[in-house]
């Protein structure tokens, strides 16, 4: 199982890269759901982390692929302008979205 980003900014991209994960910047609602729907499609990839800011861009879309399909898992992160508590890791979001410690 393969973890993806979508930010809309290089800094969480960059971090994510770091750590092993793919993913893209995308700024424009076009850009986030052209790369949704190539992660959505992609059988290898088990959760889609996406930034606030990328979600809130495509709310309805995410909403639909998160009640019409049961994988992948997408989960919406902070990145260094959200308002969520930054102390926060990635990976407490991700163990309290499915239980897994990464």
């Amino acid at each position: 199982m393969k973890f993806f980003v979508i930010s809309d900014n290089i800094d969480t991209y960059m971090g994510m890269r770091l750590s092993g994960m793919p993913g893209t910047v995308a700024h424009e609602r076009e850009e986030v759901e052209a790369a949704l729907e190539a992660v959505m499609n992609d059988p290898e990839v088990g959760i889609v982390l996406m930034t606030a800011k990328t979600l809130a861009l495509c709310r309805e879309t995410v909403y639909r692929y998160k009640l019409e399909r049961p994988k992948p898992l997408i989960v919406e992160i902070p990145d260094r302008h959200g308002s969520g508590n930054i102390g926060e890791s990635i990976g407490e979001y991700v163990r309290e979205a499915i239980g897994l410690t990464i």
